[in-house]
């Protein structure tokens, strides 16, 4: 029983810990989509 506890516990620890980091204003997710939007801009800036 306390090896499952420790189990649970230490998947929901990865778990928050994850959507911590990938999460919010500061995110993961968000670095990426603004390093997209970034490199989008400039290639649509590089001329034939």
């Amino acid at each position: 029983m306390r090896q499952l506890l420790m189990t649970m516990l230490l998947i929901v620890t990865v778990v928050l810990l994850y959507t911590s980091f990938a999460q919010g204003e500061n995110g993961a997710n968000a670095k990426i989509t603004d390093s997209g939007s970034r490199m989008a801009d400039r290639l649509s800036r590089i001329s034939p």
